[in-house]
């Protein structure tokens, strides 16, 4: 595990993919935000966070609620830190008036729905 890098993922790829075809200039691992947000979209004021299912405990498959049978108790420590980390990082930015959008790894198995949420939710904004 310790070979996964933190930057340019595949999902992440995909994403960044995705929001240029969209026709989006976009901002990477913006260091000045808080949480370093993977893709920045500055003329949206909207942040995308591409987050791994079992890092981040996803709510939506099985590999969030996956633990490793080999210390446990870390595991679940981690996942749960993470996600913590990760409502205060939203927080933060919310508060600084940006729209943040998390992409789950997960989704990135669906090209044709990614893409079309992706494009539905920074139309919104």
């Amino acid at each position: 595990m310790r070979q996964i890098g933190p930057r340019d993922t595949r999902p992440e790829l995909l994403v960044r993919k995705i929001v240029r075809q969209l026709g989006y200039r976009m901002r990477l691992h913006a260091p000045d935000l808080p949480g370093s947000p993977d893709i920045v979209i500055p003329q949206k004021n909207t942040v995308i966070f591409v987050h791994g299912c079992f890092w981040h405990g996803c709510p939506r498959c099985d590999r969030g609620t996956r633990i490793p049978k080999t210390h446990t108790e870390f595991w679940k420590a981690k996942v749960v830190e993470n996600r913590a980390r990760d409502r205060r990082v939203a927080r933060r930015l919310r508060a600084a008036d940006w729209s943040v959008l998390t992409v789950w790894s997960c989704q990135t198995q669906n090209i044709e729905r990614l893409s079309s949420s992706l494009f539905r939710r920074l139309e919104k904004t």
